[in-house]
């Protein structure tokens, strides 16, 4: 069932991103240009939310440390690239299952490059926990680090603190271009400990492949978790940090994504029950005009009906007819609730100025996949 303005293509993409990252886990994916600014965000993001309260404090500690030298790692290599090349766009992933943590990055690099630093990880990934330690000694007293200004030593740490080989590839942009993905996986205290084969490219592929999906959406941010207040605060911050937009676009930005999120607190349901909050995904996207702001939750089927004619029916209405039924809806005493009044759906209308896309995908004979999109002209 497809209906506003949501094509059953974009359905299909949103509702394909929602199951990829769900059956894989993963928490959070940043897709765009790394500063030291955007990667402090980053960690302060995972620490309120993306890494679980529960873990142990030194496990928090390793997965915080790898992440430090991943994304410094895509910063160096980011900077060096001084040519405008379209794909110079790098790529954070983050998931946790099965009591470990997976972390992935991935950033342009030059093709000369690519002999060195396939040496070093080399070099690292034949060293145990012993001989890595002699080596990052040896490195700190005589100096021998990369050209990258000490990307080097920053594998080192990646290999020391995750306890993990590394794993990496190399895709072929241009002849003068290719994208490094590197990935490592670390272990809780409790969990089964398995050491990655260098050789065992399954991740990466996959990966690669989602990439490339984002790419083509030019999607910049994702969140994939369950909503709740305190996820909805949180992520709402460190989005907020990272939009580089004038003032004025960003609040619209900010306060649409307050509205998209509410939209999955409320009319969100479990398809799995859970103490967490509601099953989600979130994601910003862009093209030349404007931003896409993107929700995805599961619905029972039972809701669909009212909600659609909520959409269809504030969609009809131009802007003063908007602001006059919003005024009237927040002043009819009679209606228990916002979520009733469908305070919110008017509110994204009103804040976007553009008429919203929504779709409900069947799922079985409970459930369906509600998406929702907003857009926001950066004009």
């Amino acid at each position: 069932m497809s209906h506003g303005l949501l094509n059953k293509e974009k359905l299909g993409f949103i509702y394909k991103l929602f199951k990829a990252m769900q059956k894989n886990n993963l928490n959070y994916i940043y897709r765009g240009v790394f500063t030291a600014n955007i990667t402090d965000n980053i960690l302060a993001l995972a620490e309120s939310n993306l890494v679980h309260k529960e873990d142990p404090r030194a496990l928090k500690r390793k997965v915080y440390n790898v992440m430090v030298e991943g994304l410094q790692n895509i910063t160096k290599h980011q900077a060096d690239i001084e040519v405008d090349v379209e794909n110079n766009y790098g790529v954070f992933v983050l998931k946790k299952e099965h009591f470990k943590y997976f972390i992935t990055t991935g950033n342009l690099i030059e093709n000369d490059d690519i002999e060195s630093l396939t040496k070093q990880i080399n070099q690292v990934n034949s060293l145990d926990k012993v001989e890595l330690k002699a080596y990052h000694r040896e490195i700190l007293l005589h100096g021998k680090i990369s050209n990258k200004g000490g990307a080097g030593l920053g594998l080192i740490d990646m290999a020391r603190k995750s306890g993990n080989k590394l794993l990496y590839a190399f895709e072929k942009v241009d002849e003068k271009f290719s994208y490094f993905y590197l990935h490592t996986e670390i272990p809780s205290k409790g969990a089964e400990r398995s050491i990655i084969n260098p050789n065992n490219s399954k991740t990466l592929n996959y990966i690669s492949a989602l990439h490339k999906m984002l790419d083509e959406e030019n999607v910049l941010i994702i969140f994939n978790s369950y909503f709740n207040q305190e996820s909805l605060m949180n992520l709402l911050s460190i989005i907020e940090k990272q939009m580089l937009n004038n003032v004025q676009q960003k609040k619209r930005i900010y306060n649409t994504m307050v509205e998209m999120f509410q939209n999955i607190i409320q009319h969100g349901d479990d398809y799995k029950e859970t103490e967490e909050g509601k099953a989600g995904l979130f994601y910003i996207s862009e093209n030349n005009d404007e931003y896409l702001l993107n929700t995805g939750n599961y619905i029972l089927n039972s809701k669909i009906e009212r909600l659609s004619k909520k959409l269809n029916y504030v969609n009809n209405m131009d802007y003063k007819e908007l602001d006059e039924f919003y005024d009237n809806r927040l002043l009819d005493f009679e209606i228990d609730s916002s979520k009733e009044a469908g305070l919110g759906i008017i509110d994204i209308r009103l804040k976007t100025d553009s008429k919203l896309g929504f779709s409900f995908l069947n799922i079985d004979d409970k459930y369906s996949f509600y998406t929702l999109r907003a857009k926001i002209s950066k004009k």
